[in-house]
């Protein structure tokens, strides 16, 4: 301004105007400028001055009707300030600014700039421009008819001009003494005329945080700056601009910019909610489309919807067959829950009317929501929440359910919100469509398995047992995984364990037959490795993609040996009675499938009362831990818990079994504490081995003749009057004495009774031949072949077992009174 009013004193007013448009248009960056001149009486703004602009455009615009909705008549009829982001004169500009030519009667003119850039001016450039034309008005005051007159421009008509700015201007010298200081700046200050030549530190309000620190610095440093500041007096906040003068002192500017920062700030924050609310969708998005169960879309929601929009509870109802069932809630209590279970979807009038009309309800408050259903007051009565927004979830045209987002305080839901909320109803709703039909699924497939797997274990003489199956952690989908204890002859107990490789409905199928094969297996008394030799067999037959692992294992309580094979599966940990955790190096053979026979059978031999502890990999092996990891950290575990409470020497059985399930529970969940963390099926099976006495074991050599039979039945009553089961003699006399003969007729030495006794009475004889008794049907004429048909007739159970070097025939008959 010092250097256009220098620059002006010898000019004329038309060339001071031009200039003045110069330095406006290079301030702003500008294409060009124009200044129009009110015509008294006159309908039409008539240009007077132009600058950077060729003469066609500046014809175009020589008249502008005061009416038009153009920048410059805009300004003129608004009195004030006019930015206008368009092309409106026409040449491909990005905007035009335009402000009055401020008069004692109302704006005299107009002042226009056409700006290159698509941004506002910023306050700076403002306050600039409403400079220049408050000069330029005053100097318009010395023309008397139009601009071509002149008259030249007098300096005090500047300071005239200065004075009655909008915008606070003050100059100091370089002594900080106040030489100007407009009307403006005086309010702001809460100064008078009177403090022309007072330091700028002697005005009370010049005090403000900050305000002579920049100034000082400005002195200093020589460079003008910018800053907001909240003013003392009224409590605005001002943008201060400080300019440095090159023949000293400084310029200071105020401009009120509290309305402006206001709306900046609430555009910012509003923005900023925004930003977050599409960040948290895009987020909800790749969340619904990794969701597998009902479950993982209640979470979705809770995770990413419930805090975009400050929400306190969550409901998400599932339409089933006209009842609305609970899929997940968030933040409501169990008494609500309760009442809401009671009501069908046709009950409830709000979810009648989302399912109905398909629409979105937005309740307020709780009045809204009794005005418009009173019966909801029976469910509000126990409910926490005042507002929520009701959305129906259809997929195809039909409802499947409903999701409300809640509110724990009365609210407004804006036009923004409702539309992104009905937007995201309709993801939820693909996503619980999808998810649902996966659950009817699992379910079906969890029922399979559930009926392929025992759901009790039998309790054993000799073992007691406790499982666990847990499946992989992504989807809970069904796997290949079993366990089984089962019963054998002479009081032993076969343990099995096994994983088909893969995770589905096929591999639960297929567990389940080569369950039912080890079962059938098992009932031919064959040795571990044999039996798994015709496992193998039959996964090999299934196709050669087909794996499986298994670990079979027998126990006798009368040698309490345990004699397994391994195929592909880790050897058992074996817990002592003294707690000492042992896990046996033992030769492990390839998986089913994989493996040629033969397999290796190994024995162990357990001291009395101990554990075995068998496990698939996925229970030692997780996403986060490696199989040796998952071995150490499984050692740890039975060691700590054993030590803390004896899983051994229980009083009875059913006290053992107790005990067993609950190291179960120990075991998985120490293991596996985060069930999502698991990539494979785990199985875990424990048993507690418990050796026969010696005193209810009795073995009796018998001579090779005829004479065996008779040599039987003596050691039979003998020994079962020394147990107290006389009322078992005859019986059991008949069937030693008919496994005997048998062996003296069809079969070679050497021959030998047993006797065991347990929850039954156990006899069992021994031969040297590998022939298999079978019974057969006799004729009315015949004289013999009717033994075994009497041995049947006459025990509970009986059978035979092929040794290595011969077999055994044993029959079992329950004792009477006697308990397990």
């Amino acid at each position: 301004m010092s250097l256009l009013v220098s620059a002006a004193e010898e000019l004329s007013n038309t060339d001071a105007l031009v200039l003045a448009l110069q330095q406006v248009t290079a301030d702003l960056g500008g294409l060009g400028g124009l200044v129009h001149r009110c015509a008294q009486g006159s309908d039409f703004l008539r240009l007077v001055a132009v600058s950077g602009l060729t003469s066609e455009i500046a014809k175009a615009w020589d008249m502008v009707r005061v009416d038009e909705d153009v920048a410059p008549a805009l300004a003129v009829d608004r009195g004030g300030y006019v930015w206008l982001a368009e092309d409106s004169l026409g040449i491909g500009a990005s905007g035009v600014v335009s402000v009055p030519l401020p008069g004692s009667e109302g704006p005299v003119g107009v002042l226009s700039v056409i700006t290159a850039q698509l941004r506002e001016p910023d306050h700076a450039k403002r306050f600039f421009l409403h400079s220049v034309a408050a000069w330029a008005s005053d100097l318009w005051g010395g023309i008397p008819g139009d601009a071509t007159t002149d008259t030249k421009f007098a300096p005090d008509q500047a300071v005239r001009a200065f004075r009655d700015m909008s915008d606070g201007l003050l100059t100091v010298d370089d002594d900080w003494r106040i030489t100007f200081i407009n009307k403006e700046a005086e309010r702001i200050l809460g100064a008078g005329r009177a403090s022309l030549g007072s330091l700028l530190w002697e005005v009370a309000a010049s005090q403000a945080h900050g305000f002579e620190g920049q100034c000082r610095r400005v002195g200093a440093e020589g460079r003008s700056i910018s800053f907001d500041v909240r003013w003392p007096t009224d409590q605005r906040l001002y943008q201060v601009r400080l300019v440095p003068v090159k023949s000293g002192g400084l310029t200071v500017s105020f401009v009120d910019v509290t309305d402006q920062r206001l709306s900046e700030a609430g555009r910012t924050t509003a923005e900023r909610i925004a930003a977050e609310r599409t960040a948290r969708m895009g987020e909800l998005a790749v969340a619904l489309a990794e969701s597998v169960t009902s479950r993982d879309v209640v979470k979705a929601v809770e995770k990413h919807v419930m805090p975009a929009f400050g929400a306190d509870g969550l409901l998400v109802v599932a339409l089933e067959r006209g009842v609305g069932r609970l899929v997940g809630t968030v933040g409501y209590p169990q008494e609500f829950l309760s009442r809401l279970d009671e009501s069908s979807a046709e009950g409830n009038a709000v979810l009648s009317d989302a399912f109905r009309n398909r629409i979105p309800i937005f309740i307020g408050s709780r009045s809204e929501l009794i005005e418009n259903y009173p019966d909801a007051e029976y469910h509000l009565a126990v409910s926490p929440m005042h507002a929520v927004a009701f959305l129906p979830l259809v997929v195809s045209g039909h409802a499947i359910g409903s999701c409300a987002i809640s509110f724990a305080r009365p609210r407004s839901f804006s036009d923004e919100e409702r539309t992104l909320l009905t937007a995201l109803s309709a993801l939820v709703a693909q996503a619980l469509g999808r998810a649902r039909l996966y659950d009817v699924e699992h379910a079906r497939a969890q029922e399979l398995q559930r009926g392929l797997l025992p759901r009790t274990l039998p309790s054993l003489p000799a073992v007691s047992a406790a499982a666990r199956y847990l499946p992989a952690g992504k989807g809970d989908e069904v796997g290949g995984d079993w366990y089984d204890l089962i019963a054998l002859s002479g009081d032993r107990a076969a343990m099995v364990i096994g994983d088909v490789m893969g995770h589905g409905i096929a591999e639960a199928a297929t567990m389940g037959r080569l369950r039912t094969a080890v079962h059938t297996l098992a009932d031919l008394e064959m040795d571990p490795g044999e039996l798994l030799s015709h496992l193998s067999v039959i996964v090999n037959d299934l196709g050669d993609d087909y794996y499986a692992t298994c670990s079979y294992a027998v126990f006798d309580p009368v040698t309490r040996i345990c004699s397994l094979s391994l195929a592909g599966q880790p050897p058992p940990m074996v817990v002592h009675p003294d707690g000492t955790v042992h896990w046996p190096d033992l030769a492990v053979n390839p998986p089913l499938g994989a493996a040629e026979p033969p397999f290796d059978v190994q024995e162990l031999h357990l001291p009395e009362e101990s554990l075995l502890v068998f496990c698939t990999n996925g229970l030692v092996e997780s996403a986060t831990t490696d199989f040796d990891q998952g071995l150490v950290q499984l050692r740890q575990t039975l060691a700590k818990s054993v030590a803390r409470v004896s899983f051994l020497s229980a009083r009875s059985p059913d006290d053992g079994a107790g005990r067993l399930e609950h190291l179960c529970d120990e075991v998985m969940s120490a293991l596996l504490p985060d069930e999502e963390q698991t990539n494979d099926d785990a199985a875990l099976l424990i048993a507690c081995t418990r050796g026969t006495p010696v005193g209810n074991i009795a073995s009796f050599d018998l001579p090779e003749d005829p004479r065996a039979a008779g040599r039987a039945r003596e050691h039979v009553r003998a020994q079962l009057s020394d147990w107290g089961l006389d009322e078992l003699t005859m019986t059991t006399e008949l069937l030693a004495s008919e496994l005997v003969g048998n062996v003296i007729r069809h079969a070679r030495g050497p021959a030998r009774l047993r006797l065991l006794l347990s929850r039954s009475l156990i006899c069992e004889v021994y031969d040297g031949s590998l022939t298999t008794p079978r019974i057969r049907r006799a004729g009315y004429t015949d004289e013999g072949g009717r033994g075994l048909q009497l041995v049947s007739a006459l025990s509970s159970r009986w059978g035979a077992r092929f040794l290595r070097d011969g077999k055994c025939i044993w029959t079992e008959q329950a004792i009477p009174h006697r308990t397990a």
